[in-house]
């Protein structure tokens, strides 16, 4: 006999299916010696009370053996040797995620990434970290993963429309991810532990007959009669077949690339400003309602906070409970920080992006010469000014949340995770006005409902630019190909068409499927 149940139960008997056992037996009248297996189907922390408890689906094996059947069942990945190929350019989640749904449409991927293979790409990273030496076809943002891989593996996403999140998750556990990520409400792979899960992914596209190739950059698109018949490189070496365009939202060199070749892009809104950052601890206490912390058994809080502020939105962004604070520079004058966390989220850090919603309109009026570029080159240049305000160099500019609220200059900031190191600055000031004046009052808001919240043992540290693309591709609502140019599949983040792993791999597969209904 087999029962599925839903239990609210507290955080010790939920850390272990032992506990759960003993809950059903003196809860539900479940005789333990009876019970032969327990499954937890999905999990979720609910801590809006005092008391906080774990909301669990659990299936229950009575009186028989528990099977081992799959939560989503896997893909079988058949060989395209031979079959009609397609280019694939980046090799972020939007680009892997399309070139395995090609493979199961009988298309052999051509994937085409600028950086080095996810595992060369940690040699890069730590360079960044520790060096402050920036190789721009290799860092945080560029290489196989995208910005994802070493960012943070967060697989939370509200695109449930689009596509089947639930599907994506499948292909993640099929390629090594824990099976976890299909039970928890806000599921996390790790920074630590998606790079592998990577690798995996791109082995089956090898193992189908599809084609990897590292360290390719795409300089230009073959357009013919407004067909666009493939691209080339950087190397002039050239590509032949329809395009799918997951270039991540950094790859401002492939922006300018289109603009500059009459191609329509579009400006369109961004959030920009600080990352910050307070001791773990503190958001603990004040998301779990206790000084006592998390205690044993619950994981690090996370929260997540938004307002209006003078008609823009202020909110926390990429929030990483037991994190780190990471220099996701792709060019060596800027300075741009983001959070990413290990798959145990032990760091003594919590931090998140917080920022402010800015329009097109809200530009001030030397940007509008750019035209569609305008808001690429606004956030370029916050981060040539946060790089030019420390001196220079990846010694990132921080001040005391507090400070910044006030108006005050921070004498000296408390330890942070950001290994490059901190320094005192007015953030306040030398921000773009209509960022820092929202963020104070977005801040204070904050501080109203969440006691504790705004305080000085917090830094803000600048800037963070890097949430979303500057700019989007336009494609046909139902064809997703280009407006103006058959065969160009714009795709994910970098098109302006999602906003993380999950919607931008989501995103990937439906572009391959118009691609290969296109070519059928």
């Amino acid at each position: 006999m087999i029962h599925e149940l839903q239990l609210r139960v507290s955080p010790r008997t939920a850390s272990s299916k032992s506990e759960i056992v003993r809950h059903l037996d003196k809860y539900n009248d479940i005789p333990a010696q009876r019970i032969q297996g327990v499954r937890i189907l999905k999990r979720s922390i609910d801590a809006r009370q005092r008391q906080v408890v774990v909301n669990l689906k659990v299936r229950v094996y009575i009186d028989e053996p528990m099977t081992q059947d799959y939560l989503v069942p896997p893909i079988d990945y058949k060989l395209v040797d031979g079959k009609r190929q397609a280019i694939v350019v980046g090799m972020g989640p939007g680009g892997l995620f399309a070139a395995l749904r090609l493979i199961e449409l009988g298309v052999k991927p051509i994937v085409l990434e600028r950086g080095k293979d996810v595992m060369n790409r940690r040699i890069d990273a730590s360079r960044i970290q520790r060096e402050g030496v920036v190789d721009p076809e290799s860092n945080y943002c560029f290489g196989e993963g995208g910005a994802g891989a070493y960012s943070d593996g967060k697989l939370y996403t509200r695109s449930k429309k689009r596509g089947s999140v639930e599907r994506i998750l499948g292909i993640f556990v099929q390629h090594g991810a824990r099976e976890d990520i299909l039970i928890d409400a806000h599921p996390h792979i790790g920074s630590d532990k998606l790079p592998a899960v990577i690798k995996a992914m791109r082995e089956t596209i090898l193992r189908c007959g599809g084609e990897v190739h590292f360290e390719t950059r795409v300089t230009r698109l073959v357009v013919e009669d407004s067909k666009v018949k493939g691209v080339e490189t950087a190397t002039g070496e050239s590509f032949a077949g329809p395009v799918i365009l997951a270039t991540g939202h950094s790859a401002r060199d492939v922006y300018q690339m289109l603009h500059d070749s009459g191609i329509t892009v579009e400006a369109k809104g961004i959030a920009v400003g600080v990352r910050l950052e307070h001791p773990q601890r503190i958001i603990d206490q004040i998301q779990y309602h206790t000084v006592l912390g998390r205690g044993d058994y619950l994981p690090a809080a996370e929260y997540n906070f938004v307002t209006q502020v003078d008609h823009r939105g202020v909110y926390s962004f990429c929030m990483c409970p037991g994190g780190f604070v990471v220099p996701a520079v792709s060019e060596q004058d800027g300075l741009v920080v983001n959070g990413m966390s290990p798959s145990n989220r032990g760091s003594h850090w919590a931090n998140s992006g917080m920022v402010v919603e800015i329009h097109p309109e809200d530009l001030p009026e030397q940007y509008k010469l750019y035209g569609d570029l305008a808001m690429m080159m606004f956030q370029r240049d916050m981060e040539l000014r946060a790089f030019a305000e420390a001196g220079n160099t990846l010694i990132a500019g921080a001040q005391r949340m507090k400070d910044f609220v006030d108006g005050k200059a921070s004498r000296n900031i408390p330890p942070s995770s950001y290994l490059p190191g901190v320094q005192p600055s007015r953030l306040d000031l030398w921000m773009p006005p209509f960022v820092a004046n929202r963020l104070r009052k977005g801040f204070k808001t904050f501080g109203k409902n969440a006691r504790g919240f705004l305080t000085n043992d917090a830094i803000v540290i600048g800037v963070e630019t890097r949430t979303s693309s500057p700019l989007r591709i336009p494609r046909d609502n139902e064809l997703l190909h280009h407006i103006t140019l058959n065969g160009l599949y714009p795709c994910g983040e970098g098109a302006g068409y999602a906003g993380g792993i999950v919607s931008s791999a989501i995103d990937g597969e439906r572009c391959a499927e118009a691609l290969a209904t296109s070519i059928s």
